[in-house]
């Protein structure tokens, strides 16, 4: 192939992006909308992410890896606190920032919040501004100039998350300012997180839009077992929160909530994973987990995930042990048969030799 050829030939890009908005933004939306499928939870209650997400979105020209992150907002809680170092943790490292804003919620000023996190940030800033579809055209036209001379943004793209807008023009603006790179996932892979943590995620969807008051913010869902057979896959999980009010809540009359709440996550799971479920809901309650580091700890997939594998490497070990064990047993019983027919043996040539 001739250099003019090669010239000629479209480089691939790959990267990564993180998602940073306030609550409500539909940072969730548009993340799910990007990747074609439900990676994300989304509810009308602010500061549901809680962990960072990534969602993979590979198309011939290159891949972008979104990373989801809760929304900007006043730490109180020590969940709190986890929650805005998720979003510091997701902008190390990344290519390209993408702020989203809320436009049906903004007057025509550009949001402080945002252009300080853009302003902190040492590298490319791309702006989308959400929601749209709500917003007059001649109130979008006065905020994107006020954003213009906020910060020099290296593209500013108007999208509707929901209805899908914009959505093909954001992609391709930021594949456009991604670096040269092979993919860092294969092309099927359209998230990091594993199943069992979406499936606690969709519990907790469920339940936030069917209870109301303080349940959702003091709800946290733990799957306890995870059991795949040929043609079923049982779940059972725990819905921790913080009161016997909030645990009264969730169960309901004579359990009627928390069937109602089992029965639409397991439909969806079922979709989701194409396949029978099994789900088996649980209710606990865990005094003001959200200050208990441990606890807080316990809620994201990450320190679920590094548990899960310890566990598995000391039922190994184990195995392993008890596995050398029984070899030493089988050992010392074969030196016991050897010893037994030595004896043996030895008594019978003396036998012989009396009868000699």
């Amino acid at each position: 192939m001739s250099d003019s050829v090669a010239k000629q030939q479209p480089s691939h890009r790959a990267g990564f992006v993180a998602i940073v908005g306030r609550p409500n933004a539909g940072k969730s939306t548009l993340l799910n909308k990007l990747v074609g499928q439900k990676i994300a939870i989304v509810t009308s209650k602010p500061q549901t992410t809680r962990n960072r997400i990534q969602g993979i979105v590979t198309r011939p020209e290159g891949q972008i890896v979104f990373i989801d992150t809760p929304g900007i907002h006043e730490a109180k809680s020590f969940l709190n606190k986890q929650m805005n170092r998720e979003i510091n943790a997701a902008v190390e490292g990344i290519d390209i920032l993408l702020l989203l804003a809320d436009a049906s919620a903004l007057q025509p000023y550009a949001d402080p919040l945002l252009i300080d996190r853009a302003k902190r940030f040492q590298s490319k800033v791309i702006l989308a501004l959400n929601k749209v579809d709500k917003l007059p055209k001649a109130k979008l036209l006065p905020m994107l100039e006020a954003f213009r001379k906020a910060f020099p943004f290296a593209a500013m793209i108007p999208i509707s998350a929901l209805k899908g807008d914009g959505i093909n023009e954001l992609v391709a603006e930021i594949l456009n300012q991604l670096p040269e790179a092979e993919p860092y996932f294969p092309e099927d892979q359209v998230t990091d997180q594993p199943e069992r943590f979406l499936a606690a995620e969709i519990v907790r969807e469920k339940a936030i839009a069917l209870t109301y008051h303080e349940v959702p913010h003091a709800l946290a869902v733990i799957v306890d077992k995870w059991e795949e057979k040929p043609k079923l896959l049982r779940i059972e999980a725990t819905m921790n929160v913080e009161r016997a009010s909030q645990k009264k809540i969730l169960i309901g009359h004579k359990g009627e909530m928390l069937k109602k709440i089992g029965t639409q996550a397991r439909k969806e799971l079922e979709t989701l994973f194409d396949t029978k479920i099994y789900l088996g809901l649980f209710v606990k309650v865990v005094p003001d987990w959200r200050e208990n580091p441990q606890h807080v700890r316990e809620v994201d997939w990450h320190s679920q995930l590094e548990a899960l594998s310890e566990e598995q490497a000391l039922r190994e070990r184990r195995k392993h042990q008890q596995h050398e064990d029984h070899e030493e047993m089988d050992s010392a019983d074969a030196q016991e048969e050897e010893i037994d027919r030595d004896a043996y043996e030895t008594e019978d040539e003396a036998e012989k030799g009396k009868e000699d």
